[in-house]
């Protein structure tokens, strides 16, 4: 073997092994990226990041005072399981709407109590249309027509669910203010 295939056999030996370098490193980076990337979407969802904005305290005050809070069973739903979904797509796509809220909390459009309200009916009308549109997918995680006990239910609210179930209602249809104050629609003539 001439020196001249020895060091080409050294170059080709040193380029695949910066090559397998390069793609464990990128592997470890991916890992960690995901790790972090899966940690923020976690911590996002928890009911202490939710709460943290000013205006928050008053859904927060709201939701205490619901059912999804304190109830019988000691199941609690809370903010990310009614209002993010479980679905990765659908759910990115919450949380970068969601940025808009904390971009108005920060420029003060709904930073009082007084300019939440004003807002109220748009912000609430605006969660309305995505749960229709998503068929209440999130409430339905845990509240699923057919996994009802019709019979153990009141004889207004058997009534009601069956016949919602015939004509393909969704929970939001009914369920309006069910956690959160159900906001006053505006006159249209002020």
């Amino acid at each position: 073997m001439s020196a001249q295939e020895g060091r080409r056999g050294r170059s080709s030996t040193r380029g695949r092994l910066g090559k397998l370098i390069a793609v464990v490193l990128l592997f470890v980076f991916g890992v960690a990226f995901a790790g972090a990337f899966n940690a923020g979407m976690a911590y996002t969802n928890e009911m202490e990041f939710c709460v943290s904005c000013h205006t928050m305290e008053i859904n927060y005050n709201e939701y205490k005072e619901s059912l999804h809070y304190k109830n019988q069973s000691g199941v609690q739903a809370t903010c990310a399981d009614c209002h993010v979904p479980k679905p990765f797509v659908p759910k990115m796509i919450t949380k970068v709407i969601a940025a808009k809220d904390v971009y108005h909390e920060i420029i003060g459009t709904i930073d009082t109590p007084e300019k939440f309200e004003a807002h109220r009916w748009d912000m609430a009308t605006r969660v309305w249309d995505k749960m229709r549109r998503s068929d209440s997918r999130e409430c339905r995680s845990c509240h699923e027509f057919g996994n009802m006990d019709l019979s153990e239910q009141g004889r207004s609210a058997r009534s009601r669910h069956s016949r919602a179930e015939e004509k393909g209602q969704t929970c939001i249809d009914c369920h309006t203010g069910v956690v959160h104050l159900e906001p006053f629609e505006p006159d249209d003539d002020a």
